[in-house]
């Protein structure tokens, strides 16, 4: 026997996730497999670039100590003035098992910035039941301009920040006894830190789009406070670079042009929003 009944079945909006709602436990269960899935991208790619060796420290860790290296062939190539010769370091180990333990760090940390994409991709996929359906189908360019920004920064600290600074550190002496031999891991570790945070900070749009949705932050607000981001902005190009204006500046430039950016970015979410 069929019962009938005048009540309307609700239907959904056009913008509304139907997925069914999870409890605080399947949220946290989610979330486990979401980070063990990127730790085993990252351990799957370190165990691979750690079988070449060779090719990653020559090439790619001291690729600097190289007359070849591609930052010092554009700059010879402005002129004479402006060539850059390759610093002469030589490294110690000071502990057993040094040369092995930065071996694996190195491996690790280039896993990390390969598997860059599919780690936000994981991350997309965690918080995507909670957004609405048009906000899911621009999964694809979230993770392409993601991707995108990184590997830019990544790329830009590693051919601009990095030679220059690596330079400067050489050659700067307080005088004729002291000689710069550097460990091997307090170079691996610099290196790193000129590299893969300036990929990190070229995620500036990114972070504004999703502040400026959520209704956290505004156009009017970045442009109110672009004077002390400025000065902010100068302040940490002068910390993790060489005391010197040219390079300062070749490291300011950028950020603040993602800045500017940004400013745009929030402009657009906020116009899109008074459409809607």
């Amino acid at each position: 026997m069929e019962f009938i009944t005048n009540k309307k079945i609700p239907k959904i909006k056009k913008n509304e996730n139907p997925t069914k709602e999870m409890s605080f436990f399947e949220h946290i269960e989610e979330l486990r497999w979401t980070i063990l899935r990127a730790l085993l991208y990252i351990i799957v790619l370190a165990v691979v670039i750690f079988t070449f060796k060779d090719f990653v420290f020559s090439k790619i860790i001291f690729g600097f100590l190289n007359d070849d290296f591609p930052t010092y062939k554009v700059f010879c190539a402005l002129g004479d003035r402006f060539c850059i010769q390759a610093p002469h370091l030589s490294f110690i180990t000071r502990q057993m098992g040094e040369q092995f333990f930065v071996h694996f760090k190195v491996s690790v940390s280039l896993a990390l910035v390969i598997a860059f994409p599919l780690i936000i991709w994981e991350i997309w996929k965690f918080i995507a039941p909670g957004l609405n359906i048009k906000e899911q189908k621009i999964t694809g360019r979230i993770i392409a301009v993601c991707s995108f920004l990184f590997y830019f920064g990544v790329s830009f600290g590693y051919f601009v920040i990095a030679p220059f600074a690596i330079i400067f550190f050489a050659n700067y002496s307080v005088g004729t006894v002291a000689e710069t031999m550097p460990t091997l891991d307090s170079y691996v570790g610099f290196l790193t830190m000129l590299t893969i945070p300036a990929g990190l900070v070229f995620e500036l749009p990114v972070v504004i789009y999703f502040l400026a949705k959520a209704g956290i932050i505004s156009s009017t607000f970045l442009k109110q406070y672009r004077k002390h981001a400025i000065i902010v902005i100068m302040i940490l190009s002068a910390i993790i670079t060489p005391p010197d204006a040219f390079t300062q500046i070749l490291i300011g430039i950028p950020v603040l042009f993602i800045y500017e950016v940004g400013i745009i970015v929030a402009k657009n979410v906020e116009k899109k929003r008074k459409d809607d």
